[in-house]
C-alpha cells in the first residue's frame, strides 16, 4: 500500500491519479479513509482523488501526542510528497478541524475549502463528560462494548459491522490518542476571516455530534465566499448517510472553481 514517509510518520494514502483538480478528503475521529469511497468514485473522472489516514487512525500510526496544526502540517507535507501544489481540502468532522488549520498555515497552497459536518470551536461541554466515559470503556473493554453508541452518534441507523470489525482491530493507544486531540482542540473561531478561499459547508440536519448553528457560525466567520448546503436527515457523517446529496453539492461546488 502506498505510504508518504514525512514528518517523522508513514502516512497511508490513495491516490486516484490523473491531470485533474486535486481533491484531497480527510476523514472524521474514528473513521479512516475509506468513509470517502463514495465521495471518489464520483469524482474520479475529474479529479484527481486523494485519501488518507491521519494519525492515530487506520494505517497511519502517531508516536505520540499530536494536535490538529500538527495533522494539518501532515496534509501539507502529503501534498509535497505528491508533487501537488495546491488543492481543495474537504474534510469531515475533525478532518474540516485540520482543513482549516491548513489554509492559516499556507493559504496559498488551499484552492479551496469542503467541510462536512464540522465545525471551528471545541465540544459542546456538555457532551465532554459522557464522551470521556465512552473512551473509558473502550479502552477498558474494548470498542463492542460502546460501538453502538459510537455509531449512532458518527454514522446513524444502519448495519455498520464492517467499522465494528475495523474498531475491534483498532491500536486502543493510538485511539486514545486521537481522542486525547479531539478533545483538547482549541476554539479557532476568531480567526476564520483570516481564511479567504471559497467553502462549501454541508451538514447534515440530524448530525448527532454537531448541531447546525455550528454550520451557521462557521458561515458566517469564513472569510470569502461561502455556501452551505444542508442535508435533510443527513448525520454527523452525511457523506455516508447521503452520498448523493452531498457528491452533488460537492460536485457543484468544484464546477464553479473552473468557471
Amino acid at each position: 500500500m502506498p505510504t508518504a514517509a514525512v514528518n517523522g510518520i508513514d502516512i497511508y494514502y490513495t491516490d486516484s491519479g490523473g491531470d485533474g483538480p486535486a481533491v484531497v478528503f480527510s476523514h472524521g475521529f474514528a473513521m479512516d479513509h475509506s468513509m470517502f469511497d463514495r465521495q471518489v468514485a464520483a469524482l474520479s473522472d475529474s479529479y484527481r482523488v486523494i485519501t488518507w489516514d491521519e494519525r492515530g487512525h487506520g494505517a497511519t500510526a502517531t508516536p505520540g501526542p499530536f494536535t490538529y496544526w500538527d495533522s494539518a502540517g501532515d496534509v501539507l507535507a502529503l501534498l509535497d510528497h505528491l508533487g501537488v501544489d495546491t488543492a481543495v481540502l474537504a474534510g469531515m468532522s475533525q478532518g474540516g478541524f485540520l482543513s482549516m488549520r491548513a489554509a492559516l498555515l499556507a493559504p496559498d497552497r488551499v484552492r479551496a475549502l469542503i467541510f462536512i459536518d464540522s465545525q471551528a470551536g471545541v465540544e459542546d461541554p456538555a457532551n465532554t463528560d459522557g464522551y470521556r466515559q465512552l473512551r473509558d470503556i473502550w479502552m477498558d473493554q474494548g470498542p463492542a462494548s460502546v460501538q453502538e453508541i459510537v455509531s449512532a452518534i458518527i454514522l446513524g441507523p444502519g448495519d455498520w459491522a464492517d467499522w465494528y470489525a475495523k474498531w475491534a482491530a483498532a491500536d486502543r493507544e493510538q485511539f486514545s490518542l486521537a481522542f486525547d486531540t479531539l478533545m483538547e482542540r482549541e476554539d479557532i473561531t476568531s480567526r476564520l476571516g483570516e481564511i479567504t478561499c471559497p467553502a462549501l459547508i454541508i451538514h447534515g440536519t440530524a448530525d448527532a455530534a454537531i448541531p447546525m448553528d455550528k454550520a451557521e457560525a462557521l458561515r458566517d466567520g469564513l472569510g470569502g465566499k461561502t455556501t452551505l448546503a444542508v442535508v435533510q436527515d443527513g448525520t454527523h457523517a452525511s457523506n455516508v448517510s447521503h452520498p448523493d446529496e452531498v457528491n452533488t453539492a460537492m460536485a457543484n461546488f468544484l464546477r464553479t472553481l473552473e468557471e
